[in-house]
C-alpha cells in the first residue's frame, strides 16, 4: 500500500459558518422556510419560533422531519421554559429568529490549537485547555 503525501492529497475546503446570531429569518416561500429550518436544526444555540396565530416559542432544536408538505414536516426542540419536548407542524410556522448565543462560534480546532501554542511558548508546563462555559 502506497502512503499519501498530505502535500498532495486533495484538500477539500472547509465549511464556512454563517454568523445567524440575532438574524431574523423571514420566508415568503415554503422553500425559504424549508432553508431557515435547516439553517436553525445546524445553529448551535436556541431559536425563537414564532407561530402563525402569534405565540412565540424560544428553545433548542434537536430534530426536524421533513416530508413532501409543511403540513407533513415537523420540527422538535426542547423549550427554554418548559422541561419537555415539542414538536410543532412547518405550516404552523410564521418565522424564525436566531435568538440564542451560538455556543459553536468561534471554537474552531485551529483556534484551540493556537492557543495551545500560546501557552506553550509562554513557557507554561503542563498544559490543560479546557473549554469555555458555555453560560
Amino acid at each position: 500500500m502506497t502512503p499519501i503525501n498530505p502535500d498532495v492529497a486533495e484538500i477539500a475546503e472547509g465549511a464556512v459558518r454563517e454568523n445567524l446570531q440575532g438574524l431574523v429569518w423571514q420566508s415568503a416561500t415554503d422553500e425559504e422556510l424549508r432553508t431557515g429550518l435547516e439553517k436553525a436544526f445546524d445553529y448551535r444555540g436556541d431559536v425563537t419560533i414564532t407561530l402563525k396565530d402569534g405565540a412565540r416559542i424560544e428553545g433548542y432544536i434537536f430534530d426536524r422531519q421533513t416530508g413532501t408538505t409543511l403540513s407533513d414536516s415537523r420540527v422538535r426542540l426542547f423549550p427554554k421554559d418548559q422541561d419537555r419536548k415539542i414538536s410543532i407542524s412547518y405550516a404552523d410556522i410564521a418565522g424564525l429568529t436566531f435568538s440564542g448565543r451560538d455556543t459553536a462560534a468561534g471554537k474552531s480546532w485551529e483556534a484551540w490549537v493556537k492557543k495551545y501554542w500560546e501557552n506553550k511558548a509562554a513557557g507554561e508546563k503542563q498544559i490543560e485547555l479546557k473549554p469555555e462555559t458555555l453560560d
